[in-house]
């Protein structure tokens, strides 16, 4: 239960430091006048872009994690499985 509160804890500090980023980064993206309106545009797609691919690569990640581990589990029942039929055959 302690990971679950952990979990939720670095979660919610993640996200507090990105909201945290995007308005620094707004603001100053607002307040720099020397830099042209489609160049700030630009930089803000580019930025929203870049976010967008590193949430997927993330979820991509996790994905492949909780296939592997699927696959750990069902490979440790069907072992288990063939340890308690060899011992039965043994009786």
């Amino acid at each position: 239960m302690t990971d679950r509160n952990d979990s939720a804890l670095i979660v919610l500090l993640n996200m507090v430091g990105v909201a945290v980023s995007y308005g620094l980064l707004g603001i100053s993206l607002w307040l720099s006048t020397e830099v042209p309106l489609a160049t700030k545009g630009f930089w803000a797609m580019g930025i929203l872009l870049l976010t967008l691919s590193l949430i997927n690569v993330v979820k991509y990640r996790f994905d492949a994690r909780s296939s592997e581990d699927r696959i750990r589990k069902i490979e440790e029942v069907r072992n288990e499985k063939m340890l308690e039929e060899a011992l039965r055959d043994e009786v």
